[in-house]
């Protein structure tokens, strides 16, 4: 019986790379720039708490307008207040803000517009993968079925697991799938 293989095209791999975190990535290596933020929070895998932003394709001008608009002296951000005022400018004229994490790596107004052009894509990879075109042998079944003895007409509610409970820890879930605890015949 012969094995049933993906067909591996360049733009399937390439995103099913970008989409899984479990994935082996190289360990982010400890410079201090935004790219390496980037691989580090890549590594770290994806559920993030930081809101999408795509950038508009004048940010370079609207932050070099704001920093112009302040009077800066240099294109150092040396200064905390004069920084402080800066990025509070930056996040009213483009509405995205820096997470305070990243604060100290700005330390240039060029660290500032790269910053402003860098795209946050919070999408989660199971979604990702709803977007691509999948191979024909290839299914991913989105929404799952989970067993409930109570409400399962197909096997009379009887289980290959009778032992097991059907746990349902996230609180995303609670409301769309109910658990289920099964008997124990001792203590």
């Amino acid at each position: 019986m012969a094995a049933t293989t993906l067909r591996k095209t360049p733009g399937l791999v390439g995103s099913l790379q970008r989409c899984f975190a479990s994935v082996p990535k190289a360990k982010p290596t400890k410079n201090k720039s935004l790219s390496a933020v980037g691989e580090s929070i890549a590594a770290k895998g994806f559920l993030r708490p930081h809101k999408p932003y795509s950038p508009p394709a004048n940010a370079a001008e609207r932050v070099r307008s704001v920093a112009a608009a302040l009077q800066l002296k240099s294109d150092q951000l040396g200064n905390l207040s004069e920084k402080f005022e800066f990025l509070a400018a930056c996040f009213q004229e483009l509405q995205h803000g820096v997470p305070n994490s990243q604060v100290h790596e700005l330390r240039t107004i060029g660290d500032v517009i790269s910053f402003y052009e860098t795209s946050v894509d919070t999408t989660v990879p199971l979604d990702a993968l709803q977007r691509i075109e999948l191979p024909e042998n290839l299914h991913i079944q989105y929404e799952y079925v989970r067993f409930n003895p109570e409400t399962d007409t197909k096997f009379d509610g009887k289980t290959a697991f009778p032992k097991s409970s059907t746990l349902v820890t996230g609180l995303k879930y609670r409301s769309k799938y109910e658990g289920h605890e099964a008997k124990r015949s001792w203590p």
